[in-house]
């Protein structure tokens, strides 16, 4: 429950009835229509979980004056990026767990999840492995051989092991929203490609750069035969961090050189149009993706980077953009650590990743990842054992977990086509303002603040009043 304070100041307010529908039936009123009833809508989660990214009852209604405290001003006339989506990575081990539910229970979870009416969350956007992630159940690539082995014409490139469990998923996910994006990652090449002809570290042999270039258009065009658009490939996940399994090490200067020697001109004679994705690794080092952007011959394939954020800062972000600002940014990766802390991962994933992310230019922002098993399984030998999926599936049975809520108060409103908007940032409430597709303005704001807050939102000469409890994330739609 709210605290005494807090939900005195709430109904004060005029944010919650004085009697009336509780958070569970207030859970599945319709979205807002606020851009023809000039109300605004008030989605709400709060650290002790009384909320969860639950539709508040009450009328908020730009006009009141305005009163004493601080106020996110929204200009409109000040735009930035437009967006790509809001979403998750669907490893294949999510996609095995997914699988393995009765049709009917998938049905409803995977409707909440990718629709976009009544109750549903709106994901917009899917990362997928290019082979094995280490939240597969087995390591593997395309085109495994026995050792001592080679394949440079690909003659034995084949999609099966994502026949088994991902390909049926993503089809009854595309059925539900068809103009869902999808960005492909790659954790490894085939062991044979290596120096170390191993899953696990190693890079990329020279001899081997066009027959890899080549792996990456089979795997474009593969999925596309099945039915499935790639929108965008990185080159490498976590190109220095070669101690995962599967993993590879690919230095800036590396994957320049692959980029312009073969991937570029492989993709550009193929005539794909899935865009091409640099770096895809921690904000610590933005002169890994400066380096590939400043070499003119790679930068001409090239769409954009790719960041997690494990260790730097999100405002790195900005400055591979400042230097190159005709290049897109993309958040592509964070996990949660099992068993997860509710208050402290809703209050650092909102705040670095749905703000501060998309406050620094970025495109996406995408949540590692979908699902685990309650030991948070699958996962390769040595790939990771604590990642906590946002959604925990036995069986049947689900568990939202923190991404699951941190990724909807953005997913559902700020669907793609949305362009973020200026925002002034009052002290303890950072934010982020979105103009969406169909018209609506969609605000996400974060409570930093121990005691309730109390502040108006400004938006073309009017004021409206609300207030968040302690730690409390809302998502305002008008």
């Amino acid at each position: 429950m709210f605290t005494f304070s807090a939900r005195w100041l709430l109904l004060a307010l005029g944010l919650l009835p004085l009697a009336g529908p509780g958070p569970a039936a207030a859970r599945h009123l319709p979205p807002a229509k606020a851009a023809t009833t000039g109300t605004v809508a008030l989605w709400l989660t709060t650290p002790d979980r009384t909320a969860l990214f639950q539709r508040q009852p009450g009328r908020l209604v730009f006009g009141a004056p305005a009163a004493a405290g601080p106020t996110i001003e929204i200009n409109e006339q000040q735009a930035y990026q437009t967006m790509d989506g809001f979403g998750y990575c669907l490893t294949g081990g999510s996609a095995r767990l997914l699988h393995q539910m009765h049709a009917a229970e998938r049905a409803r979870l995977l409707l909440e999840l990718f629709d976009t009416a009544g109750s549903a969350i709106g994901v917009s956007y899917l990362r997928l492995s290019i082979g094995a992630s280490d939240l597969d159940d087995r390591v593997f690539s395309y085109d495994d051989l026995p050792a001592g082995q080679t394949d440079p014409t690909l003659a034995r490139f084949s999609l099966a092991p994502d026949r088994e469990h991902l390909l049926p998923m993503l089809r009854e996910i595309l059925a539900i929203n068809p103009s869902l994006r999808l960005m492909g990652s790659p954790w490894s090449p085939p062991a044979w490609m290596k120096t170390n002809e191993n899953s696990k570290g190693g890079s990329l042999k020279p001899e081997y750069y066009d027959a890899y270039a080549q792996y990456f258009v089979k795997y474009v065009e593969g999925m596309r035969a099945e039915g499935v658009r790639i929108d965008a490939i990185t080159v490498q996940n976590e190109p220095l961090h070669p101690g995962n399994n599967p993993s590879l090490l690919m230095l800036a200067a590396q994957q320049a050189e692959f980029i312009k020697r073969s991937l570029g001109p492989a993709f550009r004679a193929a005539k794909l149009d899935t865009k091409i994705i640099v770096y895809d690794h921690n904000a610590d080092r933005p002169d890994y993706p400066l380096a590939v952007l400043n070499d003119p011959e790679a930068a001409q394939y090239v769409d954009g980077s790719a960041f997690h954020l494990y260790a730097g800062s999100i405002e790195a972000l900005s400055q591979v953009h400042d230097a190159h600002p005709d290049k897109h940014l993309y958040f592509t990766e964070q996990w949660i650590g099992a068993p997860g802390n509710f208050p402290g991962d809703l209050a650092w994933h909102i705040q670095h990743l749905i703000i501060g992310a998309t406050r620094n230019w970025a495109r996406t922002v995408l949540e590692w990842n979908l699902a685990a098993d309650p030991q948070q399984n699958p996962h390769t030998p040595g790939g990771c054992t604590e990642c906590l999926g946002a959604l925990t599936l036995a069986g049947n049975a689900v568990t939202r977990n923190p991404a699951y809520y941190i990724i909807a108060h953005a997913s559902k409103f700020a669907q793609p086509g949305s362009v973020r908007v200026a925002s002034t940032l009052p002290a303890g409430l950072p934010n982020v303002a979105f103009r969406a597709p169909d018209g609506s303005r969609v605000l996400v704001v974060l409570n930093q603040s121990p005691t309730p807050q109390a502040f108006n939102i400004g938006h073309r000469g009017k004021r409206l009043r609300t207030a968040l409890p302690a730690g409390a994330v809302g998502t305002y739609v008008w």
